[in-house]
């Protein structure tokens, strides 16, 4: 059974929280060392959604959903906030867009709102040092989070298949391979708008992920460049996962449950004329994980620094005050406190690990699977087009291009997936 605290593979040590009263507040004391003020639009981040989640919790949840709430935000303005200046800038504003539909959204996936706000802002987001994306893509302190920034066009596209993928979310009753949409938010510094939306991260919050792959279904300029090869966890792709003679190894019933979601999911997306989007898959290796926890190294990060999926973690010491509207201090969505228990090799909670697939019995390598639909927000429009139309005369008619209209890449990335299975 593997002991909670080694690095990677294993789960990290019970994170103590400070238990609070119940009192409401509207800031979040950050550690100066930790959080500088170099980075205020997550201060601004950290401090709004903690705002956000204490004055919704003061409103009733309704009944249903109406149509205005799918069109409806909220807003705050600060200006000459001195009081806890060292972080936070002196004038900013924070929207949250359609508050009632996230709330509704994180409760159809499990996830309750102060877990969700604990998450967010006990301690900073910590970036990914390899990611390509412009703008920021963070872990929450507790990885259970994704918060990505994302183009105002993409907030007019979430915005625009809300409603449609609420209702989708609740005909599956929140089983789907696509994100699960949490939060939306508008922060305002410097008369410059940043947008992040927070998304459940789709690969594990302690086991790490050994390979990873972003697949399409199309073998056209579908291949890792050496670049990407050399980083410690390269996003492999289509054309790497055929040379690789990759296979995921899953019982029949898993992969008929798999299939059916995803041909769920991906019908969705049709109905939407939304492609473009990929097939996210990490593969945690159990074998490899026992092996390296027989013989740990620790030369590769300093003393009490710990790292997982390449993002490097360390708990609090003392986590700040998040001042929920109940007396005790909610635990984050990987429940530290009262769940906490050591997990043995490849083990994971399925309430929190949603994505993850468990390999068969008979299975050649004993592995973990994390399966996810992500870049859903990609229209059909006149770009795509476009770019189907330059593509086509470069590689001919017959080629699989990735850039084809949404039935079509629809057939093309359901038959991939498909054989993908051993």
């Amino acid at each position: 059974m593997s002991s909670p605290g080694k690095s990677g593979c294993a789960s990290h040590p019970v994170v103590k929280l400070a238990r609070t009263k119940s009192k409401k507040k509207h800031f979040v004391h950050q550690k100066v060392e930790v959080f500088r003020a170099s980075n205020p639009v997550l201060s601004v981040f950290m401090w709004g959604v903690n705002h956000a989640i204490n004055d919704l919790s003061q409103i009733p949840v309704p009944v249903m959903l109406l149509p205005d709430d799918f069109k409806a935000n909220t807003k705050i303005k600060v200006n000459n906030h001195f009081f806890n200046k060292e972080n936070l800038p002196g004038h900013f504003k924070f929207k949250e867009y359609c508050p009632q539909v996230f709330r509704n959204l994180r409760e159809r996936f499990g996830i309750e709102d102060l877990d969700y706000q604990a998450s967010l802002v006990r301690s900073p987001p910590v970036q990914d040092p390899d990611s390509q994306e412009e703008g920021l893509l963070l872990s929450s302190y507790d990885r259970t989070l994704i918060i990505k920034q994302i183009s105002s066009e993409e907030v007019a596209d979430m915005l625009n298949i809300l409603s449609e993928y609420h209702e989708h979310i609740v005909t599956c009753h929140g089983s789907t391979l696509l994100p699960q949409f949490l939060g939306l938010y508008r922060i305002t510094v410097d008369s410059e708008d940043t947008y992040l939306m927070v998304m459940r991260n789709m690969f594990s919050h302690r086991l790490m992920v050994h390979r990873k792959y972003d697949l399409k279904g199309s073998l056209v300029s579908r291949e890792a460049s050496d670049k990407e090869k050399g980083k410690e966890l390269p996003t492999y792709k289509d054309v790497d996962f055929r040379n690789n003679m990759q296979k995921v190894f899953v019982s029949k019933e898993q992969k008929e449950k798999m299939m059916e979601k995803l041909n769920r999911d991906v019908e969705f997306l049709v109905r939407l004329r939304i492609m473009d989007y990929s097939m996210l898959l990490g593969i945690h290796d159990v074998v490899r994980c026992e092996r390296e926890e027989e013989e740990p190294d620790d030369s590769s990060f300093e003393e009490g620094e710990e790292t997982q999926n390449g993002i490097p973690f360390a708990p609090p010491a003392q986590p700040p005050p998040v001042g929920g509207s109940y007396g005790t201090s909610p635990e984050g969505i990987a429940g530290y406190m009262n769940s906490f228990k050591p997990f043995g090799p490849g083990e994971f909670d399925p309430y929190v690990d949603v994505y993850a697939i468990q390999s068969d019995v008979g299975a050649p390598q004993r592995e973990v699977y994390f399966m996810g639909l992500i870049d859903v927000l990609t229209h059909y429009d006149t770009k795509k087009k476009a770019a189907h139309a330059a593509k086509t005369v470069k590689h001919g008619a017959g080629a699989e291009i990735s850039t084809v209209h949404p039935e079509q890449y629809a057939k093309r990335f359901r038959e991939f997936i498909a054989n993908i299975f051993a």
